[in-house]
Formats: C-alpha cells, structure tokens, sequence
C-alpha cells in the first residue's frame, strides 16, 4: 500500500470518527453528515488511488482543500487543536501525499 492510499485513508476515517464525535458532544447533525459524508468520500478516493485512478486523486485533492479551508479559518479564530488543527495537518498531508502521485504519473 503506498503512502497516499494510508493519508487518505486515515483522514477518511479521521472525519468520519470526528463527524460521529461532534454529533455526540454538540448534538451537531451538520457535523455528522459531512463527516461522514467527506469520511467515506475520502474513503472512496483512497480505493481508487489503489486501483490507480487519476480520478481518485484529484478528487482527494478537491476534498483536503475543501475541508482544509474550512478548518484553518476556524483554527486561526479559536487556536483548538482538535479537530481544527488535525483537520488542517490532515489535508495538508493528504495534498502533498496525493500531490506527489498524481505529479508522477
């Protein structure tokens, strides 16, 4: 398995579990639906990137900006490292992880 098949995998499952966690803390069905929602989706691309699919990995790369955005705004407003923080670490690894494939091929 290469590197960018497990940080894309990880953050899938990173989401997902952090989707669930915001749901039981906060009661926060928004938090659940798009973890869960960018969790599997991350979870798909990570299946693809193995399968060999370009489609796999611009995909990852669409959903780490996306999710790395939203979570670095709050980041720079609270400073709290879970999930803000996380969220931003995992998009950054996941885009340079998945960046470096897709730039070899």
């Amino acid at each position: 398995m290469n590197v960018a098949v497990t940080v894309v995998a990880s953050y899938g499952i990173f989401s997902v579990v952090g989707g669930v966690i915001g749901y039981l803390k906060a009661k926060s069905a928004a938090s659940l639906m798009a973890g869960s929602l960018s969790g599997v989706l991350l979870l798909l691309c990570a299946y693809g990137i193995e399968q060999g699919s370009r489609a796999a990995l611009v995909g990852s790369l669409v959903i780490a900006l996306a999710l790395g955005a939203r979570f670095l705004g709050t980041w720079l407003k609270r400073r709290r490292v879970m999930p803000d923080l996380l969220m931003v670490l995992f998009s950054a690894a996941t885009l340079l992880a998945a960046g470096a494939v897709l730039l070899r091929r």
